[in-house]
């Protein structure tokens, strides 16, 4: 539900990867004659120098946030974090427990393994009782995250999910699917059976949590202890949002296939691919909402997300029910698909109000199908609000008010899968009764041979990768995402200036924002990325 950027597509996840740049590596001109590649060893020392300072110098008990000063003086994930926090949210410790996984795959050395094995124990030491996971995990202990919900996250004005300190467990965001990921994944490595205990834990959170109707809330257990500018507590809704239901159903089919077909994890699968049905809504306005309440009807969360139909989850879960169709062979997944397409055309925005592609109002309005417009007004989390109206001037800018769909492609694959064989499409299901699937080597590195790797002087290219590694053993990026230092609570009297398209309040709110002038530093993000490109360069 945060503060997503740009994203890396990996088996079952869709994941959040902070800004990323290499300074001082030009982008190759069109047409020049590609460099030679590094060779492997010289690739190899490269991976292990960079590995060995987030490994022994960036984690904290194995884990990792999103970004760091050089000095380590500050560290964010989403947001400003404790020394002592590390981050549970994409791209932060379970992302990099795959890199390792990935890294070690490809290399065969077991230093990655080890890598790997540390981040699982940082994960399972911030585990909960219940099993999931929170947006962080705080070594520091329960003072210590109060204490970082009662200055940084209370102030956070736009990041209402760090408000309120609820104490227990989230699937926002993927954190928890992420995890539990790659904490399968590693116990199928070596099933070394230390790592059953958590697992088998983070099993059982996934199943208990779920509504017997198939969806899961965006928090659980579940609280209702967070009414806010009027909105009730909006963390028992069923969640569509940031896809949990998807990821939640990447994770259970990953569990059925490596840990023995298990029929309650079955009828869990089921029941969750059927609850994208039994939300869609009827004609005239066939599209999904973000949440639901336990009625099946459309809710708002966030005071910038009002109950409303919303057209990118409505996508989204379009390409959901044509992946079930793939799973099952079960045409009951598309049967109401043209009725969605249609309802996506039927609210697109006249031409001169497209920019950038984004045809799309993000909200409308149950009942009339007209666009819904976010704006806020004041300058901190004291004294600001959000409101809605059918104005499309002045929108808020940290939450998109229009989406880029690209109904046609959609439409396309649906007319495809339709005149296809259902018991063809789904021969190679995991879901198919028998079937045994081993679970992919690899979750980030690309190496299926597709990517262009041999760019002279590309940014991504091995060449520049390897060159651009300092000489502490950190690629230096430019750490475009920043944030104000908790300068305590905001103030109830608006600060002078216009915050209404701002990303950032007033010098007290402590939300996330891009600056203009970013400073040199270190990004998980960055590490992925070029670790993913010199692990595919070995493949080539």
């Amino acid at each position: 539900m945060g503060w997503r950027g740009s994203k890396i597509v990996r088996f079952g996840l869709a994941a959040a990867v902070a800004s990323i740049a290499v300074p001082g590596v030009a982008i190759a001109a069109p047409g020049r004659t590609s460099a030679p590649a590094p060779d492997q060893r010289r690739i190899e020392d490269t991976m292990k120098r960079a590995t060995r300072f987030m490994v022994e110098k960036a984690s904290t008990n194995g884990g990792y946030v999103w970004s760091y000063l050089p000095d380590m003086s500050r560290r964010w994930g989403e947001m400003e974090a404790y020394p002592t926090m590390i981050w549970i949210q994409p791209p932060g410790t379970a992302t990099m427990g795959h890199l390792f996984l990935d890294a070690y795959h490809a290399t065969g050395d077991n230093y990655y393994y080890q890598a790997a094995e540390k981040t699982a124990n940082a994960l399972i030491a911030v585990q909960q009782d219940n099993g999931g996971w929170h947006y962080f995990g705080d070594f520091g202990g329960e003072a210590s995250t109060r204490r970082w919900y009662d200055t940084i996250g209370k102030n956070a004005w736009r990041l209402e999910e760090f408000q309120h300190y609820w104490g227990n467990a989230t699937f926002d965001d993927a954190g928890t699917s992420e995890s539990m990921q790659f904490l399968l994944r590693l116990y199928v490595e070596k099933h070394d059976p230390k790592y059953l205990p958590a697992l088998k834990k983070a099993l059982n959170f996934v199943l208990e949590s779920q509504y017997p109707i198939g969806g899961w809330p965006q928090r659980y257990p579940l609280k209702s202890e967070f009414s806010h500018h009027g909105k009730p507590d909006y963390t028992s809704f069923i969640t569509f949002n940031d896809d949990v239901a998807g990821e939640n159903i990447n994770f259970l089919i990953m569990a059925y296939q490596a840990l023995g077909g298990d029929a309650r994890v079955r009828d869990a699968i089921v029941r969750a691919m059927n609850v994208f049905l039994v939300t869609q809504q009827g004609q005239p306005q066939p599209g999904w909402g973000l949440q639901y309440t336990l009625d099946l009807k459309p809710v708002g969360a966030r005071t910038y997300e009002p109950t409303a139909l919303v057209t990118h989850t409505t996508a989204t879960n379009i390409r959901q029910l044509m992946r079930f169709y793939r799973l099952t062979g079960d045409t009951k997944f598309l049967a109401r698909i043209p009725e969605a397409l249609d309802w996506l055309e039927s609210v697109k925005l006249p031409a001169d109000q497209v920019k950038n592609g984004r045809a799309y109002p993000t909200f409308v309005e149950i009942g009339t199908n007209k666009p819904l417009y976010v704006h806020r007004r004041g300058s901190n989390v004291v004294n600001g609000e959000y409101y809605v109206d059918y104005d499309p001037a002045n929108t808020i800018t940290h939450y998109g008010s229009t989406r880029a769909i690209d109904v046609p492609a959609l439409r396309r694959e649906y007319e495809t899968l339709k005149a296809s064989n259902p018991a063809e499409i789904s021969k190679d299901s995991p879901l198919r009764p028998g079937a045994a699937q081993p679970l992919p080597r690899y979750f980030l590195a690309d190496i299926s041979g597709t990517s262009d790797l041999n760019l002279a002087e590309g940014e991504r290219s091995p060449q520049a990768v390897v060159r651009s590694l300092n000489a502490q053993g950190w690629w230096p990026t430019e750490l475009r995402a920043t944030s104000h230092p908790y300068a305590g609570d905001g103030s109830a009297t608006p600060a002078p200036g216009d915050y209404s398209r701002a990303h950032v309040g007033d010098a007290t709110d402590t939300s996330p924002y891009t600056t203009d002038k970013p400073v040199i530093g270190i990004s998980t993000g960055t590490y992925i990325e070029n670790m993913k490109v010199l692990i595919a360069a070995l493949h080539r």
